[in-house]
């Protein structure tokens, strides 16, 4: 029996709606990283682009635990002492929220050239309205998945 390997035309993708609403990032993150990946289905080939299409809607309503609300998030602007700073909070409530989630999902998925495409197949927006009714996405409801058994439950 040979091992199974993907190949584009064997791949079959779908569109997925997740509501972050009152979820908690970190396990948000890792549940939209194992979609987008496509290591919940039994056609996963690590090299290949095999996972679906996840929009994610109401980032702004996120949850975060502990202190990390008050964690600063740095980044250098390529000048001279350009080193910038600002709290996770300031980014929720300012202009692009979506950008706590989007950076936590990269950061979950592996470090090499394939994330950056997976990183394409994510949408993240701060509302609850998305511009993707056309693709008709399937709703997956992650406030009511157990956290021991995630991989059994989607």
């Amino acid at each position: 029996m040979k091992t199974f390997s993907a190949t584009p035309a064997d791949i079959d993708k779908k569109w997925i709606l997740i509501d972050a609403e009152g979820v908690v990032l970190g396990r948000l993150a890792s549940i939209i990283a194992m979609r987008l990946r496509g290591k919940h289905k039994a056609s996963f080939t690590p090299h290949m682009d095999t996972g679906d299409n996840v929009i994610v809607i109401n980032a702004d309503k996120v949850q975060l635990t502990g202190k990390k609300r008050d964690k600063p998030n740095y980044w250098h602007t390529g000048h001279p002492g350009g080193i910038k700073s600002r709290t996770t909070g300031e980014i929720l409530e300012g202009k692009h929220p979506e950008r706590v989630v989007t950076q936590a999902v990269k950061r979950m998925l592996p470090g090499n050239r394939l994330s950056r495409d997976l990183m394409t197949n994510l949408r993240v927006y701060a509302g609850a309205e998305h511009p993707h009714e056309a693709q008709s996405p399937d709703v997956l409801d992650v406030k009511t998945m157990n956290s021991k058994n995630t991989r059994v439950a989607y």
